[in-house]
Formats: structure tokens, sequence, C-alpha cells
């Protein structure tokens, strides 16, 4: 019979060459016990430790926004899988990618192009809270409520989720074509084209129903989303920023992460207010986005991007991260992966991880390197192993 995992291993020592530290690599030996890093020493090999010899040891990921539970509750059209199955299946992928933290990204309110998880939203609520109960999931999870903000629906459905279930994070969303991500009519028309059977007819009609929806809620959505976030002490991100006045609203608004800004104008002005810049470790991996806005290698190159996030890809995470090991203005590999461990984790108030330090939880990655390619061979949350 199954046990439940417990909340923390036992004592444990990993041994490795290169040991990936916030601010600089080293070699060395990770001691754990009860969960914890209990000590580092430097140049020294423990003769009963675990030996991960030419692998690189780097703290757990910490993923902020990842939209990939919703593809295993929902994997076809008009399909619908077992929530808690689809939970555990997620979880474990997750782990997989060496992510030790997750923010589960779930949809309220409609986008447009498909129905709203609806009653979907709050099954998966209760799957994730079911699986917690079990003590069988691998990765510490949180929730990040993604509100599509010109939605009908999204105040009910942000209402109800936030009545019943934690949220640690909430993003505001605004898809209406002609402005951020879709500002580009042609690239919105075709986006859709590629992923709909929507004759020319049709997509102009679904453009002029979004930008209807936008004018009637836009604006006062916006503003009751910001007042339940901040009366519950919800962290905001904003999304897909693309000008200055975006910025300076998302501000107003108290938003702490600049997710996806869409240009280099948004990212500078996000980061030069403090604001923590969020790009997708795809955009990375792909060599640019996928919906012709600015490149995360861009704006890593100008020291603006601070958090990466897997977005729709999960391994995508580690591989971005050590695709940017080159760039200088983020600082070696310490500093990539700084901004999949360290940084997410403080910018959402998780001060206890992120790093591999003396007194922090140990979640440790373990990636071997096949060709310079990135491939996670062992992962430990809280010093137990878990894939």
């Amino acid at each position: 019979m199954l046990q439940p995992l417990p909340d923390a291993g036992g004592a444990v020592a990993l041994s490795a060459r290169r040991i990936v530290l916030a601010d600089r690599e080293t070699a060395g030996t990770v001691h754990v016990e009860r969960g914890l890093i209990v000590g580092i020493d430097e140049d020294r090999f423990d003769p009963d430790a675990i030996d991960c010899g030419d692998d690189v040891l780097i703290p757990g990921l910490v993923e902020l926004h990842t939209d990939h539970l919703e593809p295993h509750y929902t994997p076809r059209p008009k399909v619908t899988w077992k929530p808690l199955s689809a939970v555990f299946a997620y979880d474990a992928q997750i782990a997989a990618s060496g992510i030790t933290t997750v923010f589960d990204s779930l949809r309220a309110g409609s986008d447009g192009d498909r129905r709203s998880l609806g009653a979907g939203l709050l099954a998966l609520g209760e799957a994730i809270e079911a699986a917690k109960g079990t003590g069988l999931l691998r990765v510490d999870h949180h929730t990040h409520l993604r509100c599509e903000i010109c939605s009908e629906d999204v105040l009910t459905e942000a209402e109800g989720f936030l009545a019943r279930f934690d949220v640690r994070l909430m993003s505001l969303m605004d898809h209406t074509p002609g402005q951020r991500q879709f500002r580009d009519i042609v690239k919105l028309r075709d986006y859709y084209r590629g992923k709909s059977t929507m004759s020319e007819a049709e997509l102009d009609r679904f453009i002029d129903k979004r930008r209807a929806l936008h004018d009637a809620h836009g604006a006062e959505h916006r503003r009751a989303l910001v007042r339940m976030a901040h009366g519950r002490d919800v962290a905001l991100a904003s999304h897909d920023d693309t000008t200055e006045d975006h910025v300076a609203e998302s501000l107003a608004d108290r938003v702490a992460i600049a997710e996806f800004p869409t240009t280099l104008e948004a990212a500078e002005a996000s980061h030069m207010a403090g604001l923590a810049v969020l790009m997708g470790a795809p955009n990375v991996v792909r060599g640019g986005s996928h919906s012709g806005n600015v490149s995360a290698v861009e704006l890593a190159e100008a020291g603006l991007l601070d958090i990466l996030s897997s977005d729709y890809v999960p391994v995508s995470l580690v591989e971005g991260a050590f695709a940017l090991a080159g760039v200088p203005a983020l600082g070696g590999l310490p500093g990539a992966i700084r901004t999949v461990s360290l940084t997410p984790a403080r910018a959402t108030s998780l001060s206890d991880r992120g790093a591999i330090a003396e007194g922090l939880r140990a979640d440790l990655v373990r990636v071997a390197l096949i060709d310079r390619h990135p491939v996670v061979r062992e992962t430990w949350r809280q010093g137990r192993r878990v894939s």
C-alpha cells in the first residue's frame, strides 16, 4: 500500500564538481537533514555522499506561470479527464522537469476562442486540495489565478474560487484584438487561422465581439479584480504590457510582476520601476516569441529579464536557464539559474527556498549535460527524492 510522502526527508549528502550557488559555482558536498540544507563543504567530497560526478547541482526550480494542468484536464475537444488523475499526472511531469515549487495557472473567465473552465475551475481546485491531502504530490503546489478581465463571467468565477481556495498570485489578462499581445491584427489572424477553422467573416465577427467586450467590461472588471487581490493580500501580475501607459496602469494597481511584456519599451519601464519582468522560457528555447513580440534573449542581454516561466512547456524552464548562461548581463550560469529559482521565490514572498544555501529548503536538482543540453536526472524536494 502506498504511504504518503513525509514533509521532509532524512539525512542525505550530495557531492558534485559543479554546485550552482546564488552568486557562484563551487565544488563540494551539500549536507541535508530534516528537509533543510545544514551545510555546504566547499572543495570537499564526502565519500558517503551521493556522487553527482560531472552533473550540475542546482536549486529546485520555482515556476510561477504554467498553463500545463488544463491540457491534462481537457486533453481533447469535448474530453474531460478525471480531475484528480489529471493533477497527479501533471505533478509527475512538473517534478521530472526539475520544478519543486509550482504555481498552477488556472483560468477564470472565457478567453473568447474557447469556453471558460466554468465548473472545471472549481473541480481542479478541489482536486489539487485532495491531492495535497494524500501527501503523494511530488511538488509544492500554489495557485495562480489567470483572470481574463474582459470576459462576462470573470468576476463570478474569480470570486467563487477565491472564496474556497488559497490563491497566492493573480494576473490581469486582456487579449483584446489590436492591443497588447495581439496589437498586430495580421498576426492575430494568422494565429487564429492556425488554431481554428474560422472563416475570414467569422474572424471579423470574433474580433468585433472581443472589442465590444473590452469596451463594456475591461475597465470595470480590472478595478474589481485589483480590489479582490489586494483585499486578500494576493500578489498581482500584469500581462502583456506593451506601452509605458500600460506600465503606469500596472504601477497604479500595485502590480509586483510584469508577465510577458511585449515590447522593449514596456520591459524597460517595468524593470526600472522595480517590477520583476517575467518572460517565457519557450521564447528563449525557440529563439523568439511565437506571437512576434520582443525576444526574451534580447531582454536578458539588455539586463531587463528577472524571471523565466515555462508557460506551456514545463521542461523549457531548465532548458531556458541553461541557454541563458552565456549572457553577460545575467552573470553566467548562477545568474541564469536565479531567474528560475531565487528571483521567482522572492517575488512571491517564499523566503525559505530558491537557492542552495544553509538554512533553506533542500530543494535540489541534478542536471546532466548531454552535448551541452540539460537533462534533469534527479529531483529532491525537502531532501526527499521525488523524481
